[in-house]
């Protein structure tokens, strides 16, 4: 019976510290091999490298150094290459003895310039042909049957989550190298006045807030902005701010990373700094990101907001649309009920909430009205021996 409890506190304790990833890293995994530094970089560089490290199964298909110096002497925008790269990244698992034992010889997968949307009807998918002799050519579904390329060698393979395999040079696409337009040059502030955000988007341009977000853009920027109705009621409140404060305010409802929605997602209880953090502010200014099946919210200390949309998805810029205006905690007052809860947490609803919590160690659990789950089902355990 000792064993059985034993047992069971071991296996508590094991899902208490496990965190879920996908177990690799792009850009290290490359950097072992020199002659794709070029190709390693210009991941990173197009911001492939995070969307493929949060993938469960992904196939590379790396160019080395000479076949990147190639593709790079056409002189492509940093945005159509992503595109063009993205077409070398495959949503599933093809090891080298996969792509040599294709049923039927022959099999069309996509690539992530598909998965994401990007590629005009399906001109993302990527032909593989097992040819005779050993020999597996790879060409774009687009492509009047040609095969562009050949597998050289197998790099790395990690069953079944990451396979980098080379193959001889780049996949021909018109579509992927079509010039891609700079997010910069989609006017922030216009983009945000023609999707009922207009009011937000002046207030930017007044107070001079705008030059720290339009900075941001080509690293990467994530806007959440209010509409006018919303904006216009909460008015009364920024106008009793100082002129310092009303910018740290809105440079808060900026964050200088790209944040897709489905990277929202998976950042459960993950906490995001804001452009106001970055502005030589002492205080955090940051704020958590919660979400609940399909629907993401951004909870302050003050207040919990929720997206309600998106106006402008062009990584490495995007711009939700948010049902309030955030409010940290480092301008205004925490309002707390009876409970001890925010003021505006009085409205949630009456059932406890359930979800993931990190501690101050790293280890994950399950929150049940405000205790760890673990932590109960450990005292259970631990109850269940002393009655053993």
């Amino acid at each position: 019976m000792a064993t059985f409890t034993t047992l069971i506190f071991l296996l508590v304790l094991g899902a208490a510290t496990t965190k879920t990833t996908t177990g690799y890293n792009i850009t290290r995994l490359l950097a072992k091999h020199p002659e794709f530094s070029s190709f390693n970089h210009y991941l990173t560089a197009t911001h492939l490298a995070s969307d493929i490290n949060r993938r469960e199964t992904i196939t590379i298909l790396a160019l080395d150094n000479a076949a990147m110096s190639s593709l790079l002497s056409k002189g492509m925008s940093l945005y159509t290459l992503r595109n063009v790269l993205s077409l070398h990244v495959l949503v599933d698992y093809y090891g080298s003895k996969k792509v040599h034992q294709i049923t039927n010889r022959t099999t069309l997968t996509s690539s992530m310039f598909q998965a994401t949307g990007a590629a005009p009807g399906s001109t993302g998918y990527v032909n593989i042909t097992d040819l005779k002799g050993g020999k597996v050519g790879f060409g774009t579904k687009n492509n009047e049957g040609k095969l562009d390329a050949h597998y050289v060698k197998s790099v790395v393979e990690l069953p079944y989550n990451i396979s980098i395999l080379q193959i001889s040079q780049a996949l021909n696409s018109p579509e992927a190298e079509a010039p891609t337009p700079a997010p910069s040059q989609l006017n922030l502030i216009g983009a945000m006045s023609k999707m009922g955000c207009k009011a937000f988007a002046n207030l930017l341009k007044t107070s001079g807030a705008d030059t720290k977000f339009e900075a941001n853009i080509d690293g990467g920027l994530t806007v959440f902005c209010v509409s006018d109705t919303v904006l216009n009621s909460f008015m009364p409140k920024y106008k009793n701010l100082t002129s310092s404060k009303q910018v740290s305010l809105l440079l808060y409802h900026g964050v200088p990373i790209y944040q897709s929605m489905q990277m929202l997602k998976s950042a459960n209880n993950g906490v995001l700094n804001t452009l106001a953090t970055e502005d030589g502010n002492t205080r955090k200014f940051d704020f958590t990101i919660q979400n609940d099946g399909e629907d993401v919210t951004l909870e302050t200390k003050v207040n919990t907001v929720k997206i309600i949309g998106t106006v402008v998805n062009e990584e490495p810029l995007v711009v939700y649309k948010i049902n309030k205006v955030l409010q940290p905690r480092e301008l205004f007052k925490v309002v707390k009920d009876e409970n001890g809860k925010a003021n505006e947490e009085v409205e949630s609803t009456d059932s406890e909430s359930e979800t993931t919590d990190d501690n101050e160690n790293g280890s994950t659990g399950l929150n049940v009205g405000g205790k760890k789950f673990v932590t109960g089902l450990l005292s259970l355990c631990l109850g269940l021996g002393l009655l053993i």
